[in-house]
């Protein structure tokens, strides 16, 4: 049997002094016969049964002090028998619903209110002051990541440090839960997007900590919030409302009742699971456990409230979701590329050794100076170490031993003319030497010399037997490509032999005569 309170002494007292039974006393108050008999014997003792009744003070301290002595021996409590787990959930923070849950996966039968009375008698509540501030449907969530535990990753086979994140919205109460392995600004972002989609519609603003995936720079007076995380704010509609440094109770609504809860109540004594299926799990739980409980300080259910009044007053969702583009300081290096998530992307040569903005999409990569000027525009990369270049980031000089080919030279010089092409095909059939930079200096004598001027030196250049780039360059620098000489070769006629082979080797040869 439990002690009552004063207000509750009095009720009995009442009934007492008013000649009540114990019979009645127990149909009226819900108390045993044997209740009744120990309050009726206390008040005798103090002589509570007749004349005026003590301040409320003063009967407050009778009951204190001396109600005890009369209290039948007490009951031993059904949750006993699991005191050692009680004890260790309560050290790990479970709440009293949770703790009920894992005794009764253990085979206990007993009621709510066993557990909640024993964890009384073991943690006393502690009274803690608290300024409620209450917001209007769709007005706002609030948003934190909780430590969950380890978790096994399917893919690596092991298991891995997880956190749960965790979107409150304020008016409702009702949540999104997602673990993951990670806090990185990708995850961050992610999240954003799966929890809004969750809820179908965006609050007016997303209260948050200071934490850096959010907020570069921890200052209240002037919070620089990351540029992907304004980019995501921007896209979907929603103000950044970073709670002050060091005062995580301004977003209390997802701290106690967002990440203690789900730490409490949902990850509270479970054994350990993948992360897949824990995902898997948490919503249904938010749909069910977590969306349909009679929440403790609004005395609804958050899912109820949501549907009913606070998903009709978010936002509209954007039609397209956001890209996840990520923001990046880095330095264009001295061959003209930057480096972003394993690839390389150029930028233009005269930026060279400069920080650069990088904002990094599914399918684009943009380059910006410091002061936001767009500079490039790539396609991303699709795997690690993969270049992509732009022809006029590079210096002009650089441009041809980039991209003038075997096949890319060829084709040019027949562009040219046939001479040009024949050149140009002998010099690359060498076996010994690569002779692809003589035909690239060859071919950027165009730069300085027309195509009909270059085509007839490498006429006489094959006229001579010498079809190299000296000699094709010598003949347009001497003008000798206009020369009229005849380039066709004229073989003489034979002449008749007119001495005799006696005049030629003698009168014999070997003891052989000429006939």
């Amino acid at each position: 049997m439990r002690r009552k309170n004063v207000v509750e002494i009095m009720a009995m007292l009442q009934h007492l002094r008013a000649g009540a039974s114990n019979n009645q006393i127990k149909r009226e108050l819900k108390v045993s016969r044997h209740t009744a008999r120990a309050y009726r014997q206390w008040a005798s003792e103090q002589g509570l049964l007749a004349g005026s009744l003590p301040p409320i003070e003063e009967l407050e301290r009778l009951r204190s002090e001396t109600f005890g002595r009369v209290l039948p021996p007490q009951n031993v409590s059904s949750v006993a028998v699991y005191e050692e787990l009680v004890v260790k959930l309560l050290d790990q923070g479970v709440e009293v619903a949770a703790i009920h849950q894992r005794l009764a996966e253990r085979g206990f039968k007993g009621s709510y209110s066993s557990v909640y009375r024993f964890v009384q008698r073991e943690r006393p509540n502690r009274a803690e002051v608290t300024v409620r501030v209450e917001c209007r449907p769709g007005e706002e969530a609030q948003v934190d990541f909780g430590y969950a535990g380890y978790m096994l990753d399917l893919e690596k086979g092991q298991p891995r440090k997880s956190w749960a994140f965790v979107m409150t919205l304020s008016w409702s109460r009702h949540q999104y839960v997602e673990f993951v392995f990670d806090q990185k600004l990708t995850t961050w972002l992610r999240l954003h997007r799966n929890g809004l989609a969750f809820f179908g519609g965006v609050p007016g603003r997303v209260v948050i900590d200071n934490l850096k995936a959010g907020i570069a720079q921890a200052c209240w007076e002037d919070p620089q919030p990351q540029l992907a995380y304004r980019e995501c704010a921007e896209h979907y509609g929603f103000l950044i409302a970073p709670c002050k440094p060091k005062t995580p109770q301004h977003k209390g609504k997802v701290e106690q009742g967002g990440v203690h809860y789900v730490k409490r109540n949902f990850l509270g004594g479970r054994e350990p699971t993948s992360l897949t299926q824990a995902n898997q799990d948490v919503r249904t739980w938010c749909l069910t456990t977590a969306g349909q409980r009679t929440h403790g300080t609004t005395r609804k259910q958050p899912l109820v409230q949501f549907k009913e009044v606070e998903q009709a007053a978010l936002q509209p969702l954007p039609s397209v979701a956001y890209d996840l583009a990520i923001w990046k300081k880095v330095k264009l290096h001295h061959d003209g590329y930057i480096v972003f998530d394993n690839g390389y992307y150029s930028a233009p040569f005269r930026l060279v050794g400069q920080q650069l903005f990088v904002r990094g999409g599914s399918r684009e990569v943009r380059l910006y100076t410091t002061d936001y000027q767009l500079v490039a525009t790539h396609e991303r990369a699709q795997e690690a170490g993969q270049r992509q270049t732009h022809p006029h980031h590079l210096p002009p000089e650089k441009v041809a031993g980039v991209y003038l080919t075997r096949e890319s030279c060829q084709a040019t010089a027949e562009d040219i003319g046939s001479a040009t092409a024949e050149v140009v095909q002998s010099l690359l059939a060498d076996t010994i030497l690569e002779r692809l930079p003589m035909v690239r200096r060859l071919l950027a004598l165009r730069d300085r010399f027309d195509d009909e001027r270059l085509e007839a030196a490498c006429v006489r250049a094959l006229h001579f037997g010498d079809p190299s780039y000296k000699t094709v360059k010598g003949i347009l620098q001497q003008g000798a490509e206009t020369d009229k000489a005849s380039v066709t070769v004229t073989t003489p006629p034979a002449k008749q032999v007119v001495r005799t082979a006696v005049e030629l080797f003698g009168q014999t040869l070997g003891g052989l005569s000429w006939n």
